[in-house]
């Protein structure tokens, strides 16, 4: 009897006891692959950051930049010159030893003319990466750049190996404490400790990760425990329920996510500012933010986060006003409106904002074709092929208001006085001028109405209740698991 007590009981506590090692967490969107260094999917970051891949320096959970794989470093007075002294005993997790050569392999392949890097202007003030020994790396800049090391800290400028970049999209191998076990496409990724990290060893011994786009599903899942936490909740409106079960913690964060309705400014009728500003004024945001993300968001002006110390509140720029969206539009020479394409993503802020943004268009004349797509459609179409009108996106990489100096990029501003002001901007290292740079910036692009400014999205996190470490914000789309540990 005795006996058959202690194997009844073992049954019914080896569950738990496995779940104190391993977590599953979900979060909604499926990266298309699993290489930071070429792609702008934020997704992947969400998979990878910190967790298999790092770089020189990263973004702790606080947004501020640390150390990573360069233990320290020294800038030359004329603050072009860094030298980077490498933490030794690292390995990768196919057990070569990280050296300078990957670094000047990782950075070299980032700023090549034909590099695919989603951000290759992070890199493009780098002048030369010299090799100084094993553990030395020396990286040359073509001006002063005050923001070198905080660029460094970008999931796209993870280090990876020339031996394992062949297969990096399917197969990733990096120095962070989790090694990549597996990828069952359209489910999940799953993750296993590094008995080799160089630095403190994760308490959970595997991660999983689950994609789950449905919000209902999404709630289902939650509900069942059949996953430990969800990391961007997608259904805001649940959250007043998870917040009751004491099975559950609620944990809301800020982001770095400028959620904007984006607007081709290279394509007509959107090439004409007033056109662009009258779009604006049709554009309810509390609507939006109440409709669709149930209170969760902060209305934004601009493109910046306001929980910067440098945010100015231009939101009055851009009231909502339809009398006024209505004369813009006639003076621009479309009193009777005109018809356009919004083309929507998968995340929830999207797919719900796009229909009420729909209805608030329509009452100013403009009528609005919507077509979903999924995360790699508007890659392809929006992203690279610039094929819209409209779209809404969450813009969630840290100081990310540098993009407004690329033509190139997908909404096409291309503003001289603005790129000037950037390349100051970057060359310039005192902090209180950094700041008036900064100021000028954002009021300049919400002035010239490049984009209409919604909200900065809101980072609700369901848990159980009994998980530690999870980061509440996300200085960058990241979810790092080496901190994360289950309570007794």
């Amino acid at each position: 009897m005795f006996r058959r007590t202690l194997t009844a009981l073992a049954l019914v506590a080896s569950p738990a006891l496995a779940q104190e090692t391993d977590l599953t967490i979900a979060i909604q969107l499926e990266p298309p692959h699993l290489d930071p260094t070429s792609a702008a999917a934020g997704a992947i970051d969400s998979v990878l950051y910190s967790n298999v891949f790092e770089g020189l320096t990263r973004f702790a959970a606080d947004g501020s930049v640390e150390p990573a794989l360069a233990e320290d470093w020294k800038i030359s007075e004329d603050g072009t010159t860094y030298t980077f002294t490498l933490r030794e005993g690292v390995s990768f997790h196919d057990g070569s030893d990280f050296t300078a050569e990957d670094v000047k392999f990782t950075l070299d392949r980032a700023r090549a003319e034909d590099s695919v890097n989603a951000q290759k202007a992070l890199f493009e003030g780098i002048s030369e990466v010299n090799v100084v020994d094993p553990q030395t790396v020396e990286i040359v800049l073509s001006q002063p750049d005050g923001n070198f090391l905080f660029n460094l800290a970008w999931g796209d400028a993870v280090i990876v190996a020339e031996e394992s970049i062949e297969n990096i999209k399917s197969n990733p191998v990096g120095t962070g404490p989790f090694t990549f076990s597996e990828w069952v496409q359209g489910d999940r990724v799953e993750l296993a400790r590094n008995s080799d990290y160089w630095g403190e060893a994760p308490s959970l011994e595997a991660a999983t990760i689950k994609f789950i786009s449905d919000p209902t599903a999404a709630f289902a899942a939650m509900m069942a425990q059949d996953i430990d936490a969800f990391a961007g909740y997608p259904a805001p409106e649940n959250l007043p329920q998870f917040e009751a079960d004491p099975r559950f913690q609620v944990i809301v964060g800020s982001t770095e996510g400028e959620t904007i309705l984006a607007m081709n400014n290279a394509e007509e009728p959107f090439n004409d500012p007033e056109v662009r500003e009258a779009v604006a004024h049709a554009i309810d945001r509390q609507a939006i933010i109440d409709g669709a993300m149930f209170g969760q968001g902060t209305p934004i002006g601009t493109h910046f986060a306001p929980h910067n110390p440098d945010y100015v509140n231009l939101t009055d720029l851009s009231p909502y006003d339809p009398e006024i969206a209505r004369q813009l539009l006639a003076d621009a020479g479309y009193e009777e409106g005109f018809s356009t394409t919004l083309k929507l993503p998968p995340p929830s802020y999207a797919r719900r904002g796009g229909e009420i943004i729909a209805a608030q268009l329509r009452e100013v004349g403009i009528e609005t074709e919507i077509t979903n797509l999924e995360w790699a459609q508007w890659l392809e179409e929006v992203f690279r092929g610039k094929d819209f009108g409209l779209t809404i996106v969450s813009h969630t990489e840290p100081f990310d208001i540098g993009i407004y100096a690329r033509p190139d990029y997908y909404f096409s501003y291309d503003n001289p006085e603005f790129q000037e002001l950037m390349a100051t901007l970057t060359a310039t290292t005192d902090p209180a001028e950094r700041s008036s740079l900064v100021a000028d910036a954002q009021r300049m692009i919400s002035e010239d109405y490049v984009n209409a400014y919604l909200f900065q999205l809101a980072y609700p996190t369901v848990a159980d209740a009994r998980l530690r470490g999870l980061w509440e914000n996300q200085p960058t789309q990241a979810n790092p698991l080496a901190g994360v540990s289950w309570s007794e």
